[in-house]
C-alpha cells in the first residue's frame, strides 16, 4: 500500500528581538532601525539565534546587540515567544517562518551614532504609543479618534458581542479616568482588532479594510514589533513596582526630582511630588551621598544613590508609587 506523501512543511527559524530601553531627560527611548525603504518603517533590533555559537538565547542576544549597535546592556529579561503565522508568513509563502523570542533590555546609554545603512538610533517610545503618555494631560486622540473608532467597531456587532466589546473598551480605556498603566499590550491589541492601527490594514484585517481611511495612531513598526514593544512597556511599568529596575536607567548619583521624572517617563503618569518623596525615602531603596548639586537652578538639591543592600533585605524592593488623577 502506498503511503500518503507528507504535506510540505514551512521551515522555521528562531530569532531574537530586543526592546532596548533607555531614558534621555524626560523621554523613555527605544532603539530602532529603519527596516525597509520607507522612512516611516521602523523595527526593533533583531538577529538569529545560532546554537553553535551561543549556549543560551541571552548570550546570543547580548553578542549580536554588542556587534550591531555597540550599546552595552544592563538588565535583560525574556518577555514572550512571538510566533503567530500572520506576523511573517502567509498561506502561500515558502520562505522560513521566523519565531521571535522577545526580550526587554535596559541601558544607560540613551544615544548612539545613527548607522547610515540601517538607520539605527534611539527614538522616544511615545512616538509609537502616543495614547500612553498622560503625564501632562489626557491625549486629544483618545476622545477625538480612539474612543469614537472603538465605539463604531463595537456598534457594528450583534448585541452580545457589542456588550462584550464595550466592556473591554471601558476596562482598557476608561470613562475619562486614568487607565491601568500596565495594560499597554491589551490596549494595542484592542486597537489592532478594531482596525485602528496601520498594522491592522497592512495585515489585511477586515475591520481595517472596511474603513475609508485610518487616522495615524503612532508610528507603525515592521511585522509585529509594535506588539513586542507594547509587551516590553507593560512589563517594565509593572516591574517598577516590585523590583528596583529603574536604577538600571539612572546615573550613579541623582536627585529625587531626577528619579521622579524618570519613573513618570516610564509610567506615563504624573506623580504627586510630596507623596513620591515620602515613599522613596521611607522605602530604603536610596541613601544620601552627603553631597548637593547646584545644577537645578534653585536651592541646592541633595544627591542620592541606589542602596544595593536593599536587594538582600527585602524580596520586592520596588517603588509602589500611585498616580494623581
Amino acid at each position: 500500500m502506498d503511503l500518503p506523501h507528507p504535506s510540505p512543511t514551512l521551515p522555521v527559524e528562531i530569532g531574537l528581538t530586543a526592546a532596548i530601553v533607555a531614558v534621555s531627560g524626560d523621554e523613555p527611548m527605544i532603539l530602532v532601525a529603519r527596516a525597509g525603504s520607507a522612512v516611516s518603517e521602523a523595527a526593533l533590533p533583531a538577529g538569529p539565534f545560532d546554537p553553535l555559537a551561543h549556549r543560551t538565547f541571552e548570550i546570543g542576544l547580548r553578542s549580536w546587540v554588542a556587534e550591531q549597535t555597540g550599546v552595552p546592556l544592563g538588565y535583560v529579561e525574556q518577555l514572550y515567544t512571538f510566533g503567530d503565522r500572520g506576523r511573517h508568513a502567509q498561506a502561500e509563502d515558502r520562505e522560513p517562518h521566523v519565531v521571535s523570542v522577545g526580550y526587554l533590555a535596559l541601558t544607560k546609554v540613551a544615544a548612539t551614532p545613527t548607522d547610515a545603512a540601517t538607520g539605527a538610533g534611539f527614538r522616544p517610545w511615545y512616538h509609537f504609543f502616543p495614547w500612553e503618555d498622560l503625564r501632562q494631560r489626557r491625549p486629544d486622540m483618545l476622545d477625538a479618534i480612539i474612543l469614537p473608532g472603538l465605539e463604531e467597531w463595537a456598534g457594528s456587532a450583534d448585541l452580545e458581542l457589542r456588550l462584550a466589546r464595550r466592556e473591554r473598551i471601558r476596562r482598557l480605556f476608561g470613562d475619562g479616568a486614568l487607565f491601568d498603566d500596565e495594560t499597554v499590550l491589551e490596549r494595542y491589541e484592542l486597537l489592532y482588532e478594531a482596525g485602528l492601527v496601520a498594522e491592522s490594514a497592512r495585515d489585511g484585517r477586515q475591520s481595517a479594510l472596511a474603513r475609508d481611511a485610518l487616522a495615524p495612531l503612532g508610528q507603525p513598526m515592521r511585522y509585529d514589533h509594535r506588539r513586542i514593544l507594547a509587551t516590553a512597556m507593560g512589563r517594565l511599568r509593572a516591574k517598577l513596582k516590585y523590583r528596583p529596575v529603574i536604577f538600571e536607567l539612572m546615573p550613579e548619583v541623582f536627585t529625587l526630582t531626577d528619579l521622579q521624572r524618570r519613573v513618570e517617563a516610564i509610567s506615563g503618569r504624573h506623580l504627586h511630588k510630596q507623596n513620591f518623596r515620602r515613599l522613596v525615602e521611607g522605602s530604603s531603596v536610596v541613601e544620601p551621598t552627603g553631597d548637593v548639586t547646584h545644577a537645578t537652578g534653585g536651592r541646592p538639591a541633595a544627591l542620592f544613590r541606589f542602596r544595593r543592600d536593599v536587594l538582600q533585605e527585602r524580596p520586592s524592593p520596588g517603588l509602589r508609587v500611585g498616580v494623581r488623577g
